[in-house]
């Protein structure tokens, strides 16, 4: 049993579960770089994959207005974290996992 590794983020906690998944960027070697969104975790396929909604203004020229858009983002969901569809998540870039999944969870908000 490894211990669980640090992630490289400031503000998430390392998992007190310990799973044996090689695509768990805490216990396995799964590397995290790039892009780190929050948003809320709006589904959960099974026990390894969700999807995670975030929104985000965007400045209409035209009109002169700001207004809120939302975007749609297929993630994996690590074995060693409990989550529940509704939650505030941390996601990270990784390589691509799958042929829209390039996203893991690192955490609650």
């Amino acid at each position: 049993m490894s211990l669980a590794k640090k992630v490289g983020v400031s503000g998430v906690a390392q998992p007190s579960k310990f799973c044996e998944d090689e695509l768990c960027p805490f216990h396995g070697h799964l590397k995290v770089r790039g892009m780190f969104v929050e948003g809320t975790l709006v589904k959960l396929k099974g026990a390894k994959f969700g999807t995670v909604q975030r929104t985000y203004t965007y400045y209409n020229k035209k009109y002169k207005r700001y207004e809120r858009r939302k975007s749609r983002i297929h993630v994996r969901v690590p074995q060693c974290l409990d989550l529940k569809e509704g939650e505030t998540v941390l996601i990270g870039e990784t390589r691509p996992l799958a042929k829209s999944v390039s996203f893991v969870v690192l955490g609650k908000r």
